[in-house]
């Protein structure tokens, strides 16, 4: 399980520090490719072959699923932690996710999310000013 922030720099050759706390989850190796609201998925092998499994298995005649398959999985790298317990980002993902020098490394239970600060500031700034219509919908969902 993932969950909290915590703040790194991405060094000059491209890595970032996965939090200690999560390094034991993800030994195997991880998967990093295109998130959603242009940050980086990090996910574990396990939780990655459940969603490629699904991805794999949309509808290849609608044109929003074989974009969505496309982004996922076309621009996923597999990576391995190093003995520091950095993974490698690397530049084609660096720049969709416009990351700079420092990022966010939030957990979001089964994966991991990677933002660059400022991108991530904002981002939440709007959620939260908008939690209480959020909450509404969600609400109406059963949630």
């Amino acid at each position: 399980m993932f969950i909290g922030e915590y703040y790194h720099a991405i060094d000059e050759k491209g890595r970032v520090a996965v939090p200690s706390k999560f390094r034991a989850s993800l030994k195997s190796g991880v998967i990093v490719t295109h998130g959603l609201d242009h940050c980086l998925f990090v996910f574990g092998n396990q939780e990655w072959a459940a969603l490629a499994k699904k991805l794999i298995s949309l509808s290849l005649a609608k044109s929003n699923s074989r974009a969505f398959s496309r982004l996922m999985l076309a621009g996923a790298m597999e990576s391995k932690l190093d003995a520091q317990g950095r993974i490698l980002v690397p530049d084609y993902l660096k720049r969709y996710a416009g990351l700079k020098k420092q990022v966010v490394v939030a957990g979001l239970y089964n994966r991991i999310e990677i933002w660059d600060t400022n991108i991530w500031k904002k981002y939440k700034d709007r959620t939260e000013a908008s939690s209480d219509d959020i909450a509404e919908q969600l609400g109406e969902l059963g949630i």
